[in-house]
């Protein structure tokens, strides 16, 4: 597995926050990957990807948003949203002088990677949506915001291994023993005295509030505008409860250039090392800059 570097760097509003830099291995120069992960996630779930990725020659960058892994909490929860998420990538590469990114942003972090193109459209040379887009079904929303934030008692690393398998087991049916325990030791780190949940609680919070009007209608000008001026590929797990193929297939009619890889077996999300991801994932990258 490829080492990577620390980086840390201070938001606007004085959070410190941290990244895993990994270094491209030598060849053609090509435009950097910044990976962004989901609502209650970090960046160990790029563990895997990250590597590979560097492997192939890119710079890589995964992210712990803050509230998350590494990453200062807020203590003002209402700045948990996508635009202020946003802002704390684009001051990363500000600072770290990356002028444009390929993004790698899973479910939230697929809607960090659009707010940033609203934000600062040459920033991003394209995007990869890991079960996520401009519309998401209500009942897989209903679902994360009825665990995330809401912490249980978890006494042992088989507490925590039993509480990832509960609330994500729709979306891994095949997962084993080892796979859970993996998906344990990304999700919680250890406490003072056991494992805790590797988040901010109060994260959850805004996802409860009513969303603005007209809302939606932008989430749609915004990734139209992204998917017809730049590559965009989305990877979706076949059972998502979050990306149905309906709304998959309303983003293609609206953007017939959308890439579309389809991962079999998994909900939302796919962690990116099914091997049809993969494949998806190197064919896009080796066409784009």
């Amino acid at each position: 597995m490829a080492d990577f570097e620390e980086r840390r760097w201070t938001s606007r509003d004085g959070l410190r926050l941290f990244a895993r830099d990994y270094a491209g291995s030598g060849g053609e120069a090509r435009l950097p990957v910044i990976c962004l992960h989901g609502l209650t996630r970090n960046s160990k779930d790029f563990e895997d990807v990250a590597p590979r990725l560097a492997d192939g020659g890119r710079r890589v960058l995964a992210i712990d948003i803050r509230g998350r892994g590494q990453s200062d909490r807020d203590p003002v929860p209402a700045r948990y949203q996508p635009i202020t998420y946003a802002r704390d990538v684009l001051a990363l590469m500000d600072q770290l002088g990356i002028a444009r990114a390929q993004v790698l942003g899973t479910s939230m972090g697929g809607i960090i990677a659009m707010t940033i193109f609203g934000l600062r459209p040459r920033a991003i040379a394209g995007a990869i949506l890991n079960d996520v887009g401009p519309e998401v079904s209500p009942a897989g929303v209903a679902r994360i915001v009825g665990y995330a934030g809401k912490g249980e008692a978890v006494e042992s690393w088989e507490d925590a291994v039993a509480y990832v398998r509960r609330t994500n087991e729709v979306a891994f049916p095949d997962y084993g023993t080892d796979d859970w325990r993996r998906f344990a030791e990304r999700t919680f780190r250890e406490g003072p005295h056991a494992p805790e949940l590797d988040y901010d609680p109060a994260i959850a919070g805004p996802l409860r509030a009513t969303p603005p009007r007209f809302a939606g209608l932008a989430a749609w000008l915004t990734f139209r505008r992204l998917a017809r001026r730049r590559p965009v590929l989305l990877v979706r797990g076949a059972t998502s409860d979050i990306v149905t193929r309906e709304i998959a297939e309303k983003m293609r009619r609206r953007c017939p250039s959308l890439g579309v890889a389809e991962i079999p077996g998994v909900g939302h999300a796919p962690m990116l090392t099914e091997p049809e991801a993969v494949e998806a994932i190197d064919k896009y990258l080796a066409r784009v800059p």
